[in-house]
């Protein structure tokens, strides 16, 4: 187990482990088991391992006690960021500032979450993708690699907004395949799908589903043309 260099008025419950090398904040509550790898950097206020609730309305399921968050190495988590229990950070991930990773989350190596983003329960995001700025990726989506997500956008998991006992078995998030880009301000309906290296302009509304490199534009968007072959990720440097 490690020693990790601790700042003011931390919390550690029982259970946690440490890599080499690990750096906490002020302020910052680790819960108990949470497994922290080496050269980690956890800023003030975080919050690592946090149990879901939910509230008297909620249609989830009572939350038993989940497992114990894990943390890779060289992993960045920003101030007054609150990753869930059973989550799981691959090494080299970046959190920023006020970002929030929900349960059952899987976050692949190199990925970067920026400041403010929110992705709910159940989602998987794969290696070397880019979550920018106030992004939000709902419960039960899954990323694939590579996938570059612009500030502000919405993706949406309830086509019955809130209503009718019937939407209960249809939650659907959005499935947003290697290579897979959305522009700023976009939004992605319940179940859509973005084929590798399919792309959505800034402020589009995605009503069906994106084919492999073919870009889409407009409310509701349509194709424009296929994404310039320069820009395709086979022909980038990684």
């Amino acid at each position: 187990m490690g020693n990790p260099k601790v700042g003011q008025n931390v919390i550690i419950e029982d259970d946690v482990t440490f890599g080499e090398n690990v750096t906490i904040g002020h302020n910052v509550v680790i819960y108990s088991g949470t497994v922290i790898g080496s050269d980690v950097i956890i800023q003030d206020n975080a919050i690592i391992g946090k149990q879901p609730t939910r509230a008297k309305a909620s249609i989830l399921p009572d939350a038993t006690k989940l497992p114990a968050a894990k943390v890779g190495s060289e992993v960045t988590i920003g101030t007054s960021s609150i990753i869930y229990a059973n989550c799981e950070l691959g090494d080299q991930v970046f959190v920023a500032d006020l970002a929030t990773i929900r349960e059952r989350v899987k976050i692949g190596e190199y990925t970067i979450v920026g400041r403010g983003v929110s992705v709910e329960n159940d989602c998987t995001v794969g290696t070397r993708c880019k979550l920018e700025t106030n992004c939000y990726i709902t419960a039960y989506s899954e990323l694939g690699d590579y996938v570059f997500v612009a500030p502000c956008v919405v993706t949406t998991n309830d086509n019955y907004m809130a209503r009718s006992k019937e939407r209960f078995d249809k939650f659907q998030g959005v499935t947003i395949k290697t290579g897979g880009r959305i522009g700023a301000n976009a939004t992605i309906l319940p179940g859509k799908v973005v084929e590798e290296d399919g792309t959505a302009a800034a402020a589009s509304v995605v009503t069906k589903d994106i084919k492999k490199a073919e870009l889409v534009i407009g409310s509701p968007a349509k194709k424009y043309k296929d994404v310039d072959e320069k820009q395709l990720l086979q022909n980038q440097e990684r």
